[in-house]
């Protein structure tokens, strides 16, 4: 099953680009802690809809929107150590 923001594309989004020290013009990349896995494993166990992922310290934290059975959907957050 597809969904619409894929764990590849968060993780995409997590690096961040910031001028070099340097002033030489050009970019440096800064990555932020993998959570790739741990929202993969989350999204599988939930079967929910990966809503964001944030890693905070050595932890990541999940928060998926898992469908009821003709209920609305309720927001789930998971704390995953990285």
């Amino acid at each position: 099953m597809a969904f619409p923001l894929s764990v590849a594309a968060l993780a995409a989004g997590l690096v961040v680009s910031a001028p070099s020290p340097d002033g030489a013009g050009t970019l440096v990349h800064r990555v932020a802690g993998d959570c790739s896995a741990a929202a993969a494993q989350v999204v599988e166990q939930t079967g929910g809809q990966l809503l964001s992922v944030q890693p905070v310290g050595d932890t990541c934290i999940i928060t998926v929107l898992v469908s009821g059975n003709g209920q609305r959907p309720r927001k789930v957050t998971v704390k995953v150590p990285m």
